[in-house]
C-alpha cells in the first residue's frame, strides 16, 4: 500500500460523507475564466480560490509586472458581487477608506457616507504606501467584517475579502505593515517570475489580442450565495485529532526555534487548519492529510514569524526556517 493510500485509510473514517461536487465545479469555473487571460501563476490562482473558500484575506508580494493586480481583478470579474479598488498613498486618510459622516442640511443630521471598503472583494494596491493611521482603519473590518464610526456599527455584506499587493523590493516611501495587520491575512503569496515557456505564451497572447486587454470578456460564473454555500461545505471537511496535533506542534516549534525571535500565534494554528480544509476540498477530498498542511504552511506562516537579526543578516528566508521546522515534526501516519 502506498503512503497516499495509507493516509486515505487513516484519515477517512467513512466514504462520501460530504458532497464536494459544488466546490469542484466552482473551482473549475473560476480557473477556466481566469485562464482565458492569465498564463501560468497556478499557485497564485489556487491560493486566491482557497482563501475565498476559507473566508480569508490575502497579501500578494511580487515585483511590478507579474500580474498581481490583474489576477485579483480577474477573480473579481468571475464573481457576481461588488468589487472596489483602493490605491494606497502616503496622504490617504482613514476616512478615505472606511467612509465618514457628512452633514445633511435638509435633515439637519449627519449621514454616514460609505467608503470604498464597503464592497465584497476589495483590492488594495501597494498597501504599504500608507502610514500606520490609515493601516489601523483596516483592523476592525478585516477581523470582524464591520466598521464602527461615531458609535455606529456597519456590517459588511458577505462575502467580504481583502486582497492587498505590495512591492517587496522598493522601500522608499513605504511603511512597514503592523504585525497585528499582517496576522489578519490568511496567506502571504510570493509571486515569482514566469518560466521561459510561460513568458513566450504571454507575448503570444498579447500579440493575438493586438496588445489590448478586455477583462469584460470573462463571465460571472459564481454568485455570492454559491460562495456562502461552498464555504459551509469546506468548514465541514474532516480534521482528524492526529492532524490537529500535527498542526499545533508545527506552530509550537516556531516559538521554540533558535532562528525565530517571534513565533506564530494561535490564530496561525486555526488558519493552517482552515486553509488545509479548503485545499483538501479543492482536491476532491472530504478530509485533510499532513500533505495538505505542508502545501499551505508556507503562505500561512511566512508573514507570521520574525527571524532573529542574525538569521536575517545571513540572508535566511522564513520559508527556509519553516521547512526546517517541518523536518523536525513527526508526520502522523
Amino acid at each position: 500500500m502506498s503512503t497516499e493510500e495509507q493516509h486515505s485509510e487513516t484519515f477517512r473514517p467513512f466514504e462520501n460523507r460530504i458532497d464536494l461536487s459544488g466546490v469542484e465545479q466552482m473551482v473549475d469555473k473560476i480557473r477556466g475564466e481566469i485562464g482565458k487571460i492569465i498564463i501560468g501563476q497556478k499557485n497564485l490562482v489556487d491560493l486566491l480560490i482557497a482563501a475565498l473558500l476559507a473566508d480569508g484575506h490575502v497579501l500578494i508580494e511580487g515585483v511590478p509586472g507579474v500580474a498581481k493586480t490583474l489576477t485579483t481583478k480577474l477573480l473579481a470579474q468571475t464573481i457576481d458581487s461588488g468589487f472596489s479598488r483602493i490605491q494606497f498613498t502616503p496622504d490617504l486618510m482613514p476616512a478615505d477608506v472606511i467612509g465618514t459622516s457628512v452633514f445633511n442640511p435638509k435633515t439637519t443630521d449627519f449621514e454616514f457616507k460609505q467608503g470604498p471598503v464597503f464592497s465584497n472583494l476589495v483590492l488594495i494596491d501597494e498597501i504599504n504606501r500608507s502610514p500606520a493611521k490609515t493601516q489601523a482603519a483596516l483592523f476592525e473590518v478585516m477581523e470582524e467584517r464591520q466598521v464602527t464610526v461615531d458609535g455606529h456599527t456597519y456590517p459588511m455584506d458577505a462575502p467580504f475579502m481583502v486582497v492587498a499587493t505590495q512591492n517587496p523590493i522598493e522601500h522608499e516611501g513605504t511603511y512597514r505593515l503592523p504585525e497585528a495587520q499582517l496576522d489578519r491575512f490568511l496567506f502571504r503569496i510570493d509571486v515569482p517570475y514566469p518560466s521561459l515557456e510561460e513568458e513566450i505564451k504571454i507575448i503570444e497572447g498579447s500579440y493575438s489580442r493586438k496588445n489590448k486587454l478586455d477583462i469584460s470578456q470573462l463571465n460571472k460564473v459564481v454568485s455570492a450565495e454559491e460562495i456562502a454555500t461552498q464555504r459551509e461545505t469546506v468548514s465541514s471537511i474532516h480534521v482528524a485529532p492526529e492532524v490537529m496535533e500535527y498542526i499545533a506542534k508545527i506552530i509550537q516549534n516556531t516559538r521554540n526555534s533558535a532562528s525565530v525571535s517571534i513565533g506564530a500565534s494561535p490564530r496561525a494554528s486555526v488558519f493552517v487548519m482552515r486553509a488545509s480544509q479548503a485545499y483538501a476540498a479543492m482536491q476532491g477530498r472530504d478530509f485533510i492529510t499532513p500533505e495538505d498542511v505542508k502545501e499551505v504552511i508556507n503562505p500561512v506562516l511566512r508573514h507570521r514569524i520574525t527571524l532573529t537579526p542574525e538569521k536575517e543578516m545571513e540572508g535566511m528566508k522564513p520559508d527556509q526556517v519553516i521547512q526546517t521546522i517541518l523536518e523536525k515534526v513527526e508526520v502522523p501516519r
